[in-house]
């Protein structure tokens, strides 16, 4: 297996994507192929391990060279155009080409959009591919979908997010029956605007049918109950939801660290309870959950935070290697040609 790393994409880049790369590959059996500059590359392993060349750090790491990078503030349709030897561009290629198992970046999310759709390419009957994040849930975990790259949405695209999701959650986590929530500011059918309103009826609908387990609209306050498998939304009400949750785990793990730290008597009457704190501090912190997958493309594409440090860069590398091993994106291609042979079947009839 050989997993494709951006190594040029992000604020942090290139240390945080090499570091991470680092810390990952002895704790995966796939090579990782850093996708970039090799002199800025080399240079930094230089200077961070004291190494010539990468491999000396491990055989499974190698440089793939290349000589532009797609920046954050670039247009996205342009970027993809015309920078053709960026390491994005490049990554879609090789994945594109089968000289990869999955692509990593936490480059210009709109050029990673792009890209997927037009240089992998959509998986048949899927209207918009959607990005899917794990987050924390009570006991259990949450998966949020779009959570970022598509801001103007159509009923049918949040119909497809669910049926995306529930196969997802099927096929990769073993979850049998996931429940799947509209994201809305209340749960009564009529709360909303036209396009949650309509979504609704179009999930109620179609839920026995995609063999989604549609359980109504879900209030973000009760997201994370434990209850909720699958949160849908828009990419726009998505993306804000998502760096609204981050932000409040930034503010409980910080504010539960300066009380500790307060003094000498509040750290030794928190040393009994350090267990649970570090325990809450690590449910809290969405770095654990990696990257997110960009679900309805033909080759898995794996989207990582734009502000990622080594620590996110180090999870989200394992967790394409499990995306590639759990074949969750040839199980998606399945499932959604069975429904399109349905479809033609109907149209045939």
């Amino acid at each position: 297996m050989v997993i494709l790393l951006d190594v040029m994409g992000g604020d942090n880049a290139p240390d945080a994507n090499i570091k991470g790369a680092v810390k990952a590959i002895n704790q995966i059996e796939a090579e990782v192929l850093l996708i970039g500059n090799k002199d800025i590359i080399n240079s930094r392993i230089k200077e961070l391990y004291n190494k010539n060349d990468v491999s000396e750090i491990s055989p499974r790491l190698k440089i793939y060279h290349t000589t532009q990078t797609i920046e954050m503030c670039d247009i996205p349709t342009q970027a993809i155009k015309h920078k053709k030897d960026s390491s994005m561009v490049v990554g879609f290629n090789l994945l594109k080409e089968g000289k990869g198992d999955v692509f990593i970046s936490a480059g210009n999310s709109g050029a990673l959009l792009t890209g997927a759709t037009l240089l992998v390419g959509r998986i048949k009957g899927i209207d918009r591919p959607a990005l899917a994040g794990i987050l924390p849930s009570y006991k259990s975990r949450l998966l949020l979908i779009d959570c970022g790259s598509n801001t103007n949405c159509k009923p049918i695209n949040l119909l497809q997010f669910a049926q995306m999701g529930s196969i997802y959650l099927r096929n990769t986590f073993n979850k049998e029956n996931p429940t799947v929530g509209l994201l809305n500011i209340g749960t009564e059918e009529t709360k909303g605007n036209e396009l949650i309103r309509e979504s609704y009826k179009l999930l109620q609908e179609r839920k026995e049918e995609l063999n989604i387990n549609f359980v109504g609209s879900v209030e973000g306050r009760d997201a994370f109950s434990g209850k909720l498998d699958i949160l849908v939304a828009d990419g726009f009400t998505g993306n804000v939801f998502l760096k609204t949750v981050e932000g409040v785990g930034k503010l409980v793990k910080r504010t539960l660290t300066e009380n500790i730290k307060r003094n000498i008597f509040t750290m030794l009457g928190a040393v009994p309870a350090l267990p649970s704190i570090n325990g809450l501090a690590k449910a809290m912190d969405y770095k654990e959950y990696g990257g997110a997958l960009f679900l309805g493309v033909k080759k898995p594409v794996v989207k990582a935070h734009g502000s990622s440090d080594e620590k996110l860069f180090e999870f989200t590398i394992k967790q394409a290697e499990q995306f590639v091993k759990n074949k969750a994106v040839e199980k998606m291609i399945e499932e959604f040609q069975k429904e399109n042979n349905k479809n033609e079947k109907i149209l045939d009839n």
